[in-house]
């Protein structure tokens, strides 16, 4: 399975999450389980919120579109993973490792930015109710769903471009379960100041999409906990705090993660934690959000419910 030195990479191996055949059934049927439940609770989420009117506003204009980016970035990557687990040899082509980086890097990126749009939509709503309307228009609101794709594409792009613009001559192991950008890197036989530039402008771009993203997250809660403070009645201020319950929750689970996998020293760092991190980024949250959107939101309840009634009522 290693190249020659001299001999040009065509395909990669994927060593992928265990070599027992038993937990490769196992996880075969948790996997295929998973990506079930998330691929038709985003889509549910989505095609609910566009059939909707009481779901036509902001906050669930950009709830549709968290739900898209959660499909896709869980697509990218687990359906090759399910292929995997019924394969001896887990091989990928070059160009579809490159696709699936590109893919791959260009949707998280967007969920960051959706989830920090999100929240200044909420900033918005709870401290300046009465310029909600003018501020959250629906052109101000497709600029920042359009420019969080563009962006997130821009990146994707470039990291998939600097990262195959390598050459890799020595091996195609990669020990992960999907096409990692760190595992590709230390792959190449380039000289190590070219592999240590490449790794910079990942980390630094890692770390710049986090924590400034976090950072419009963290000021406008920070703004909103204010805002919910002065509210005088318990009722008022639990009504403000149920809006933002579900994307405090989304938030934790995902930046906390992602906190976890880049920010952890060195010393601790290992493949085995990315792979347990990355199976709860790319497999686990994507089902968890339409879910946490879905039983702990009431309009979304109440607009399923109507829906259900509906088509029940039509079907007698």
């Amino acid at each position: 399975m290693a190249k020659a030195n001299n001999s040009e990479v065509t395909e990669f191996i994927l060593l992928g999450l265990t070599d027992s055949p038993e937990l490769q059934a196992l996880l075969f049927g948790i996997f295929l389980v998973i990506y079930f439940i998330s691929v038709m609770g985003n889509l549910g989420l989505i095609m609910l919120v566009n059939i909707s009117p009481q779901l036509q506003t902001p906050m669930y204009f950009f709830l549709s579109h968290l739900a898209f980016v959660d499909f896709c970035y869980t697509s990218s990557v687990t359906p090759n993973t399910l292929v995997n687990f019924l394969q001896d040899i887990k091989r990928i082509s070059l160009l579809a490792c490159a696709s699936q980086l590109c893919c791959f890097i260009t949707f998280v990126v967007c969920e960051v930015y959706m989830l920090s749009g999100m929240a200044y939509d909420r900033y918005v709503a709870i401290c300046n109710p009465l310029l909600y309307t003018t501020v959250m228009n629906r052109r101000v609101c497709i600029q920042m769903v359009v420019s969080t794709y563009l962006y997130g594409f821009s990146v994707g792009l470039l990291q998939a471009i600097l990262t195959f613009h390598l050459s890799f001559c020595n091996s195609n192991i990669i020990n992960h379960f999907y096409c990692d950008d760190v595992p590709l890197v230390d792959l190449a036989c380039h000289k190590t100041h070219y592999k240590d530039i490449k790794k910079l402008i990942l980390f630094t771009l890692t770390g710049f999409n986090t924590l400034f993203s976090l950072l419009i997250v963290l000021i406008s809660y920070i703004f909103i906990l204010f805002a919910i403070l002065r509210i005088k009645s318990a009722e008022g201020r639990q009504k403000a705090f149920s809006t933002c319950a579900c994307h405090l929750t989304s938030i934790t689970i995902f930046y906390g993660t992602i906190i976890f996998m880049y920010m952890q020293p060195k010393t601790s760092h290992s493949l085995d934690t990315d792979k347990i991190a990355s199976i709860l980024y790319i497999v686990v949250i994507p089902m968890l959000n339409p879910l946490i959107y879905s039983l702990r939101n009431k309009e979304v309840k109440n607009a399923l419910k109507r829906i259900t009634e509906k088509v029940c009522s039509t079907v007698k």
